[in-house]
C-alpha cells in the first residue's frame, strides 16, 4: 500500500504464532458484506456519491460491493460476479485496467 501510495486499504490479517500461520484471521474479516461497507466508508470519507465509485472484483464475495458501486468491474471474474458487473474485463494484470480507467500507472498522481 505504501509503495503504491494508496489512500485506503482493507485486507485480512493472518495470525502468526511462533513464526507460523495459525489458520486464523485477526481483526474484522473482509468478507462480502465488509467489502461493500468499506466502499461506502471510503466514498463518504471523500464526499463522493456511490454513483461516483468504481469497484473491481473477481468472485462472488465481491457482488455486494459491485452492486453498490457506480461502476462495477468484473476482472478475470467467476460467472457469479460477471452477472452483476457493468463491465467484464479479462486482462493478464491490473496494469491494463488502470490504463483503461485513465491513469498511467498505479500510484501515479496524474
Amino acid at each position: 500500500a505504501r509503495e503504491l501510495d494508496l489512500d485506503y486499504v482493507r485486507a485480512n490479517t493472518l495470525e502468526i504464532e511462533d513464526g507460523r500461520l495459525t489458520g486464523r484471521v485477526t481483526g474484522k474479516v473482509v468478507d462480502r458484506k465488509a467489502k461493500e461497507e468499506f466502499l461506502r466508508e471510503f466514498a463518504a470519507d471523500l464526499g463522493l456519491e456511490m454513483e461516483q465509485t468504481v469497484a473491481v472484483g473477481d468472485g462472488a464475495n465481491d457482488i455486494d460491493m459491485i452492486n453498490a458501486s457506480g461502476l462495477g468491474i468484473a476482472f478475470n471474474a467467476k460467472p457469479a460476479l460477471r452477472e452483476h458487473a457493468d463491465v467484464t474485463i479479462n486482462l493478464p494484470t491490473l496494469a491494463g485496467l488502470v490504463q483503461i480507467l485513465g491513469a498511467s500507472s498505479l500510484g501515479d498522481d496524474k
